[in-house]
């Protein structure tokens, strides 16, 4: 099987377009970051989608997805918090959940030469409130407001699925 295939170019996209974006963050041009972390969103479900309709799951797509995902949202989460875009304890929170899962492989990695972390349903929904909550303000700074009134609750949701993710991924690698 290839690695050159279409999800694994996406993926790869996403992780060279992370620069990108913060460029687009830093220069204050909120519209180009709500563009390129929008595609990147959308081409996250697209590559997953398109490998498993054509069954193009590669190695190094299973390696490279969860990656560029957390490469795009641990460094979204940080510029967010330093501009005051979220709370920094929210920032905190998805980052010290991603560090406790990659310890916890790490050991389990260690100890049984043999581990593999399977994405839960908690785990997916807590990617997707972290990528929606990012949109959402990147939405609210170019229309300049919380346009619907949701901003707090997609704050605490995230927060929430986030801690509980964590949560079940510590109990499904210690059983």
């Amino acid at each position: 099987m290839s690695y050159l295939n279409i999800p694994n170019f996406l993926t790869t996209l996403r992780i060279v377009l992370i620069p990108v974006f913060v460029s687009a963050l830093i220069y204050r041009r909120y519209d180009y970051g709500l563009y390129i972390f929008f595609f990147a969103a959308v081409s996250d479900f697209l590559d997953g989608l398109i490998a498993r309709m054509k069954n193009q799951q590669t190695e190094l797509g299973k390696f490279l997805d969860p990656v560029a995902d957390k490469f795009l949202l641990v460094t979204s989460f940080v510029l967010f918090a330093v501009y005051g875009f979220v709370p920094k304890w929210l920032t905190i929170t998805v980052i010290s959940r991603d560090i406790i899962i990659v310890t916890g492989w790490l050991i389990l990695y260690f100890l049984t030469h043999r581990a593999r972390v399977e994405p839960s349903v908690l785990g997916k929904a807590a990617n997707a409130s972290q990528l929606i909550l990012l949109v959402y303000i990147l939405l609210s700074i170019n229309l300049q407001g919380d346009f619907l009134g949701i901003e707090t609750l997609l704050v605490y949701v995230t927060a929430f699925l986030t801690v509980i993710s964590g949560i079940h991924y510590i109990y499904r690698g210690l059983s």
